[in-house]
């Protein structure tokens, strides 16, 4: 047997669970259905100074779904939604899913080119935008694709005093000719829509991928695999209807859907939005909340920790907390214990392994590779296996690099209407994910980096990850990216860009020295480049194609 047939790493799970788990509902809908029959009246979302039930949530959202079916929308159609963390996201998934059809979830921050991509691509029918984004972006778009049925909203429905610092200027801007969400919900209140039938196969929502590697591509996350998941994240992390979720990850992202979404349905557990990121705010709700479990990246931990007049006695109650998406350098996850008392577990997953697929136990502690200096990601999550295979694809043994492929319920069946597509990442149903790493003897796995941002320095190959863990143990570093920049004489050097934490102050030249004294003479960054931010995601992942792809300036 190999060693990922033994499953090494069943004796790391959390002490009395099992290494399996069965799944308690067919589909996401079921699944909330099941929190209206339990616990109609705890609250469901956590908004500023509103609160929606369960039942409230319940009955917007049987309204808004009638609406939408005698508008046209039918079993299968596609719905959009272009929202920023805000109730009104929660509301339209929930009415796709009652008339039958499919949420499309969309990136905020696209503009008109990113949208009418995605809406061509998944077909939708019906869009939920904000009004400021449908004025600015999508006014232009929609005459170009097959969307029928728009609806706008804002963010300042369910709002009694809105926070000036978050919202700031922000003013209803009714869009003439199109109807407004919570309006159409309110003339169908009371009423209930046509039923439909979901299965467990069917698909719950696209979530397009960033397409680094080409046009953006559809994952089609089922009922199956949102279920399974939610559930993961509960049993593995040990959540109960007594914990306040803080929903800090976008909702449009495959962790806000899961980790914030779909788990305040399993549980059912409060959710709180905040609209968007801001480090005091965030702080000051998970204050006024108890917020107790999150999953966030870590540049989001980063920026807590450096938030004006922030106290780590804010995040008292914020005892359960993981971060994916992006490296965890182990500096990092030490000084944030420093200043909150807890340890930030790391957890590894992908849109195609809808969130996770990999995580530390509660309570457990990653292991740092001596090697390398990388936090392991984590161990496979219930019911999944996971293998590092070389370039034939056969198996790896443990301390050696390569792929990882990843099978098990998360695993989405393909992309949307790409099947060569599908094929190449997810043929006989494991993922290819594009990441490299290894396992443990102990079976710990460890990420070394994609495939694509490794840097060949004369011939030695860099992993951007271990240069950059070095940088985070650099007292004035915030936050760093390095990158691979064309050099005459090696053909490709290193290249490091920071931002500094407040109050902070280092020449580029000491922060060379400092990784000189660390590693090995072909590792450390040969040019170094300090920036007031580096560009991010919207869920804060740093881009390290951004940097790599700018304009060289000769100088």
């Amino acid at each position: 047997m190999s060693a990922y047939t033994e499953r090494p790493w069943l004796g790391l799970y959390p002490p009395g669970t099992p290494s399996d788990i069965e799944v308690e509902h067919d589909t996401a809908l079921a699944m909330f259905r099941d929190a209206v029959r339990r616990s109609p009246e705890a609250p469901l979302l956590h908004y500023f100074d509103a609160t929606l039930s369960v039942r409230q949530v319940d009955e917007l959202t049987d309204a808004l779904a009638l609406a939408l079916q005698r508008r046209g929308f039918s079993a299968g159609e596609r719905l959009a939604v272009y929202l920023q963390n805000i109730p009104q996201f929660v509301l339209a998934m929930i009415a796709t899913w009652k008339a039958g059809g499919i949420m499309v979830s969309i990136n905020p921050m696209n503009r008109q080119r990113e949208l009418l991509e995605l809406l061509t691509d998944s077909g939708a029918t019906a869009l939920v935008c904000q009004e400021d984004l449908y004025r600015d972006v999508a006014v232009e778009v929609l005459p170009k694709t097959a969307v029928r049925i728009p609806l706008t909203t804002s963010p300042l429905d369910f709002l009694t005093d809105p926070d000036p610092r978050v919202f700031g200027a922000i003013t209803r801007q009714r869009v003439d000719g199109v109807e407004d969400l919570l309006e159409v919900a309110e003339e169908n209140r009371g009423q209930h829509p046509e039923p439909t039938q979901l299965a467990a196969d069917d698909v719950a929502f696209l979530v397009y991928t960033s397409g680094t590697t080409g046009p953006p591509k559809g994952a089609m996350n089922t009922h199956r695999n949102v279920v399974f998941n939610a559930q993961v994240y509960r049993d593995w992390m040990r959540l109960t209807d007594e914990d306040v979720i803080l929903g800090v990850a976008p909702l449009f992202h495959i962790t806000g859907l899961i980790a914030d979404i779909a788990l305040s349905f399993l549980l059912p557990a409060p959710l709180v939005l905040a609209y968007r990121f801001d480090p005091t705010v965030t702080l000051e709700q998970v204050e006024q909340k108890r917020a107790s479990f999150t999953v966030a990246s870590i540049t989001v931990f980063i920026a807590l920790m450096n938030a004006p007049g922030g106290r780590g006695e804010q995040l008292a109650s914020l005892a359960k907390i993981y971060s994916g998406g992006a490296p965890i350098p182990p500096s990092t996850v030490e000084a944030f214990k420093a200043f909150s008392g807890h340890y930030i577990h790391n957890v590894y997953g992908l849109t195609e392994t809808t969130s996770p697929s990999h995580a530390v136990p509660l309570g457990g502690t990653a292991p740092v590779d001596p090697a390398s200096g990388a936090l392991s990601v984590g161990v496979p999550v219930f019911n999944t296996i996971v293998r590092v295979v070389g370039e034939d694809e056969s198996d790896l043994a443990p301390g050696e690099v390569g792929e990882i492929v990843t099978e098990g319920p998360q695993v989405v069946a393909g992309y949307w209407h790409k099947p060569e597509e599908t094929e190449k990442a997810l043929g006989g149903g494991r993922l290819r994910t594009g990441d490299v790493g290894y396992m443990d003897s102990n079976g710990w796995f460890y990420i070394v980096d994609r495939r694509k941002d490794q840097i060949n320095a004369a011939g030695y190959k860099v992993w951007p990850r271990e240069v950059e863990d070095v940088l985070y143990e650099h007292p004035a570093v915030r936050e760093a990216a390095v990158v691979g920049v064309p050099d005459e004489y090696r053909g490709e050097t290193v290249k490091a860009f920071v931002s500094l934490r407040p109050g902070q102050s280092v020449e580029p030249d000491e922060l060379i020295a400092f990784c000189k004294s660390r590693m090995a003479a072909y590792k450390y960054p040969r040019q170094v480049e300090i920036r007031s931010e580096l560009p991010k995601t919207v869920t804060g992942k740093i881009l390290r194609r951004e940097l790599r792809d700018e304009p060289k300036v000769e100088v």
